[in-house]
């Protein structure tokens, strides 16, 4: 997808109703004590003075229930902000039953400062061998074209829905505001991201699980680390206007302009899937043994979206590939595990959703993605041309090099059954059709224009669906040749 950076809060929801996606509205359940498994939090006595020692529900001079003299309509001054933290911070351990080590500082960035440091991939000269090759893997995608930059497309739609974000190399929150000069902060935002920072405490977020080679790795840890977040976010505001008093965000508050190209909806809607599943996915983890059964995830983070999104223990089936590419045609060895990328189920999901919605492919029910289950999920990433996921291996291709280069892929993808692997070959042809595709050969067809202009080579063998993608159907044969 990306390299990965610090752990962030994505206002995503209001993005996507502006580009006219529904994003259903949050019903939680009323206010509710902490969840069990987690160590119970100290009570103040009427006066809330300072305990003796540092306890679980008081931070920095201020107890988790405690009224405090914030007001946000003039921004916030230097005093205003650390109480507003400290009482944060309170909370979250209120919530998540675990006690902060250390405070935690908070930076305030503007946008164009954040999208500075953050950096696409466009620009001028030569582009590096991780750009070109994933570019291969949003086009196999159908999500961004043959002359459109993947990562330009990545940071332009990070940048426009990043609220704030953890980086766990600093220790430090940074939040990301249009009024640097006199900053607000939401209230979710600054929960969200102390999450992170307690995580990065109490488990080391720097440590390589919870990172990932593979795009799929990445979206499947990140459904724990940004469901853990969100989870207790939405806890948060559960008890907001209930229990607790909580500090206002002015409405004329907010990020500021995203700048750059805007969002992408097919990457936006990748990037957020840990956000909508990942809550879920904590609930079941909580409702089945506490904050311990969390703690054991974190130990063993999940492999894939899959499990995220079916809350299911299976692991991804093993796929072996031989390289085998003739005249040229080599791959990016230096590239993700062994120059392939794993996209995932939540991947697939999007690229059937974004296509439908988009060309109107005869792939899912774009409004689907509106069918949630319960108060923690946000939307829905399960459809049948998806589901039944085993594995999938995408290796891109190159030919030449600089100005003359050629790309192409090829995906390799295993299904848990027959007929689960039959739907993803028809969901995937009626891609190809809405593109104009036009039959070749047996199992050989050209879009002949447009971004996704190119030939495309889709077979099936048992529960097995293999794609080879390449500029000219002559170049099929020479990027994965047929067996003999």
């Amino acid at each position: 997808m990306t390299q990965r950076r610090g752990l962030v809060a994505v206002a995503v929801a209001a993005l996507l109703v502006v580009a006219g996606c529904s994003a259903p509205a949050i019903e939680p359940p009323t206010a509710s004590a902490p969840s069990s498994g987690g160590e119970a939090a100290a009570i103040p006595n009427g006066d809330f003075n300072d305990p003796d020692t540092d306890v679980l529900g008081w931070e920095d001079g201020y107890w988790y229930n405690e009224s405090i003299s914030v007001e946000q309509s003039d921004g916030l001054s230097d005093e205003e902000l650390r109480t507003y933290v400290a009482r944060a911070m309170a909370r979250v351990e209120y919530i998540r039953g675990t006690e902060f080590r250390k405070r935690v500082p908070v930076e305030v960035l503007s946008r164009e400062e954040y999208r500075n440091r953050s950096g696409g991939s466009g620009g001028s000269g030569e582009r590096s061998g991780y750009q070109r090759w994933n570019d291969q893997v949003w086009e196999a995608l159908f999500v961004t074209g043959e002359s459109q930059d993947s990562g330009s497309a990545i940071s332009d739609t990070r940048s426009a829905a990043v609220a704030g974000f953890y980086a766990p190399g600093d220790d430090e929150i940074k939040v990301i505001t249009g009024t640097p000069e006199s900053p607000t902060i939401n209230n979710a935002t600054l929960i969200h991201e102390l999450v992170h920072a307690l995580q990065d405490q109490q488990y080391d977020l720097s440590k390589p699980k919870y990172g990932g080679d593979t795009q799929d790795e990445q979206l499947a840890v990140d459904g724990l680390v940004e469901g853990d977040a969100n989870y207790v976010e939405r806890r948060y505001a559960q008890q907001c206007g209930a229990a607790w008093d909580c500090v206002a965000t002015p409405e004329s508050a907010g990020g500021g302009g995203g700048g750059g190209g805007g969002p992408n909806l097919g990457i936006l809607l990748t990037i957020f899937q840990p956000y909508s599943d990942g809550p879920v996915y904590i609930s079941d983890l909580v409702d089945r043994g506490g904050w311990e059964t969390v703690d054991e995830e974190f130990e063993t983070p999940p492999a894939s979206t899959e499990q995220v999104i079916h809350r299911t223990d299976d692991d991804p089936v093993p796929i072996e590939y031989r390289d085998r590419a003739e005249n040229g045609w080599e791959t990016f060895p230096e590239q993700g595990e062994g120059g392939s990328d794993t996209v995932g189920e939540a991947s697939m999901y999007v690229m059937f959703w974004y296509q439908a919605r988009t060309t109107g492919a005869d792939t899912i029910d774009p409004r689907s993605l509106s069918d949630t289950e319960g108060p923690y999920d946000t939307y829905n990433y399960d459809a049948e041309p998806s589901a039944g996921w085993g594995n999938d291996r995408l290796y891109p291709y190159q030919q030449g090099s600089g100005s003359n280069a050629e790309y192409g892929y090829v995906w390799v993808t295993e299904w848990d059954t027959e007929a689960d692997a039959r739907e993803f070959r028809r969901a995937y042809r009626a891609i190809l059709d809405t593109q104009d595709a036009e039959q070749r050969a047996e199992n050989t067809y050209v879009i002949p224009t447009g971004e996704f202009a190119d030939a495309f080579r889709v077979t099936r063998s048992g529960t097995r669906v293999t794609i080879v993608n390449g500029p000219t159907a002559g170049d099929l044969d020479d990027i994965r040749p047929r067996r003999s």
